[in-house]
């Protein structure tokens, strides 16, 4: 049983986590090339972006947004898996779990809200200021590394006694 639960823990993570960390990645940049000053349609002059510019950012908010919501299956898969190991005592797995909040923490206090302001400014036609967008991608690096480190703990396991 522990192998089928680490592996679906795997899964979910590559499948969940993985889409966030590529799409939060991307989004400061897609934002900052969407042009503000093509009217609607090409003309009217009412200063909204074309829907189309706007598309691909969106579409980018909306992978991690939904995805977020599919990756609480890593931590309870997890929580499954290190149970059946019984390892939920070991530092590593108590630190693990640590990032992993913080991870998500960041990801829905600083992550997504600034995304969704900027895609909301987007859409109403106002440019969005380099610092804002460099903000965002600071906060999506720190979200990033701490999956990263996550990752790592997982697999090197400092201290543990099952065998890695």
């Amino acid at each position: 049983m522990t192998k089928i639960l680490l592996s679906l823990h795997v899964l979910a993570a590559i499948v969940a986590v993985g889409p966030v960390t590529v799409a939060a990645s991307m989004f400061p940049a897609a934002a900052r090339r969407v042009p503000v000053d093509v009217p609607v349609g090409g003309g009217g002059g009412d200063g909204a972006v074309d829907a189309g510019d706007v598309r691909t950012v969106r579409l980018l908010h909306r992978i991690c947004r939904v995805y977020a919501g599919l990756g609480i299956a890593v931590p309870v898969l997890g929580f499954a898996t290190a149970a059946s190991m019984g390892v939920l005592q070991d530092a590593w797995l108590i630190a693990s779990v640590t990032l992993t909040a913080v991870a998500a923490g960041l990801l829905a206090a600083f992550v997504l809200p600034r995304q969704e302001e900027l895609l909301q400014q987007l859409a109403d036609g106002q440019p969005v200021e380099r610092a804002r967008t460099a903000r965002l991608a600071m906060f999506t690096g720190l979200f990033n590394l701490l999956w990263a480190t996550v990752t790592i703990l997982m697999i090197v396991r400092p201290g543990s006694t099952t065998g890695a």
